[in-house]
């Protein structure tokens, strides 16, 4: 696959300071001006001012200038207009108003690779003595940005910008109400949701295993419990460990590990996951406030405005 994932994306909120405070204890390094680093991916997020939040712009890498000429190739096709120089091509999704930028980066490598975590089981003993991660101290700090997951009032014609414009693959539906979109080898890096309003649902940031998943939350919720929304649990969809945070401007913020990959995609084919099947296979029910998030009303009174 020519694009091999999410690179960076930009979020508006109309609280940037506090915001920036919340992305900072999240785990993400502060590189200055709203624009944070992880462990190893690089710049992957930056935190600008806008009267709703939302997300701005979403950067997916590929390999070389010949897929850039793919995608804008695609983009003609389907008669939207695009921006192409010799290290990216942009384009807005016509439905959300995000602008998407596919740019030449480099792969994210790990290096040294992290080691697999031991577990014991029944009749195997993959470590002895204490469990290692007893001895994590330090604050946990998210490897890469996994996946964005955007609200939108036209599935359809959202779900053909990235999947035929862009060129990413269907991994797995939700009924006829959101699309499990992939870019990378990864089971989903765009989860494409019909929503009453276009919105910004959730990022969600990957950490080395479950324990560093509940390491995270655990330290984001002391003193502030007001942030927790859903968790621990696990995805059906992606089959990835979770657990959601709420930001000071309303965004979600997802702590993931171990999700499904998809190296051949002749290997893999879509499945349609009815009712709550696809959210999640154990863990608490998801809240409302998950599923509708409180703000809303409000957002789609603002969007009327702004474009008013």
């Amino acid at each position: 696959m020519a694009m091999h994932g999410l690179g960076k994306v930009t979020i508006g909120v109309p609280n940037p300071a506090e915001t920036i405070e919340y992305y900072s204890e999240f785990g993400l390094a502060h590189l200055g001006d709203g624009r944070f680093a992880t462990r190893d991916g690089g710049e992957q997020l930056q935190v600008v001012h806008s009267p709703l939040r939302r997300l701005v712009e979403l950067t997916v890498a590929a390999d070389d200038r010949d897929d850039l000429g793919s995608v804008a190739g695609r983009l003609t096709a389907l008669g939207i207009p695009s921006e192409q120089d010799p290290t990216a091509v942009c384009a807005v999704e016509p439905v959300t108003g995000t602008r998407v930028r596919v740019v030449v980066r480099s792969r994210i490598s790990v290096e040294p690779p992290v080691p697999p975590t031991p577990y014991n089981g029944p009749g195997r003993i993959d470590r002895w003595g204490r469990a290692p991660f007893l001895s994590r101290t330090e604050p946990v700090r998210p490897r890469k940005l996994g996946h964005a997951v955007l609200g939108s009032t036209d599935l359809a014609s959202t779900m053909r910008f990235f999947v035929d414009g862009l060129g990413f693959k269907v991994s797995d539906y939700m009924g006829e109400k959101a699309a499990f979109l992939r870019c990378s080898v990864e089971h989903h890096n765009v989860l494409v949701l019909a929503a009453p309003v276009n919105f910004m649902h959730h990022t969600s940031w990957q950490v080395d295993d479950i324990d560093e998943v509940g390491r995270g939350a655990q330290a984001m919720l002391e003193g502030h419990p007001e942030r927790h929304i859903w968790g621990l649990g696990r995805h059906c969809a992606g089959a990835n460990f979770f657990w959601y945070l709420k930001d000071p401007a309303g965004n979600f913020s997802e702590y993931y590990s171990d999700m499904d990959t998809v190296p051949e995609d002749d290997l893999w084919s879509p499945a349609v996951l009815e009712g709550l099947q696809g959210l999640y296979a154990w863990g608490p029910p998801p809240p409302p406030s998950f599923l509708e998030p409180d703000d809303l009303a409000a957002l789609m009174t603002g969007a009327h405005s702004t474009r008013g």
